[in-house]
């Protein structure tokens, strides 16, 4: 059973601790339990709750009046929220919940029908974005198995992967651009969605995936005389070291030029290497792509 922390209920539903401890005294729909310790742990269910009442609360509803709602009520009366901030924000929601109960059917369904409404760009940047940033959240405080992280990564590379084969550019670019993720990175999601947006502005993508060695860019550079290569990095194992990398990539490929987009380009100190740059928001990334 996943079990929840006041904090990890503050981080994902923007609630502040403080008020959460006013609502378990005033109202009846948190019952948190107790450790040994005296420290407070919520459930599932109780995850669920404080979302479901933080949306409501948000959008013009009073605690009190939230209080006698059954769950079907809370839900009838989220579902109703006409402004399309709200809409977003229950099905980000959704996505979290359907996550925590393996729930994936579902899961998948939400991804469809707004992928069938919005295309798949608005659908990464409206809805997987903000669920990512909340599993983060999660996934740091270890109260999410890895198996969920995977089923759900999973399906949204998927959707990734279809969009990417489906897209259709009307425009043309004679770069060449090489994605790759250094070794030990395997987190593709980031990379697969700078690829989709790539190929949707004409430019030409070679794409290696995941845990590349850096000399195998050798050959490739050699071979294709690509104008950049890039790599998203969103989180490396504790015994990776982006100057060891850069280094390595110097000295092996010193003619090619390389960009840096993700977490790690973000909280980077800005070092300089020669033909590096550093992309610190999805904006710059964009900014690059229509740049080519």
């Amino acid at each position: 059973m996943n079990v929840f922390t006041i904090k990890d209920l503050e981080n994902l539903s923007g609630i502040k601790a403080h008020t959460i401890r006013i609502w378990e005294q005033r109202y009846s729909f948190l019952k948190p339990k107790r450790t040994e310790t005296n420290i407070r742990y919520y459930s599932t269910e109780e995850l669920k709750a404080v979302l479901n009442i933080a949306l409501l609360n948000k959008y013009g509803y009073k605690i009190s009046h939230i209080d006698k709602m059954s769950s079907d009520e809370m839900r009838q009366k989220i579902i109703e929220l006409s402004h399309a901030e709200a809409q977003q924000e229950r099905l980000i929601n959704d996505l979290v919940q359907y996550m925590v109960d393996l729930d994936i059917q579902r899961f998948e369904e939400v991804l469809n029908q707004f992928i069938r409404a919005r295309g798949i760009e608005r659908t990464i940047t409206q809805l997987v974005f903000p669920f990512l940033d909340k599993i983060g959240i999660l996934w740091m405080t270890n109260f999410i198995q890895p198996a969920q992280e995977h089923l759900v990564a999973n399906i949204i590379r998927q959707k990734l992967i279809v969009g990417i084969e489906n897209v259709h550019s009307s425009m043309s670019s004679d770069k060449i651009v090489v994605l790759f993720l250094p070794e030990g990175e395997y987190h593709e999601l980031g990379l697969l969605y700078i690829y989709y947006l790539l190929k949707s502005k004409g430019v030409q993508v070679l794409y290696l995936g995941s845990d590349v060695p850096v000399r195998d860019m050798e050959f490739l550079v050699n071979a294709k005389k690509p104008d950049f290569l890039l790599t998203h990095l969103t989180s490396v194992p504790a015994n990776f070291s982006i100057d060891k990398f850069l280094n390595n990539f110097q000295a092996t490929v010193p003619e090619a030029k390389l960009v840096i987009s993700g977490q790690l380009a973000v909280c980077y100190p800005r070092k300089s290497y020669p033909n590096l740059s550093f992309k610190r928001s999805l904006q710059e990334v964009m900014e690059f792509i229509t740049s080519l």
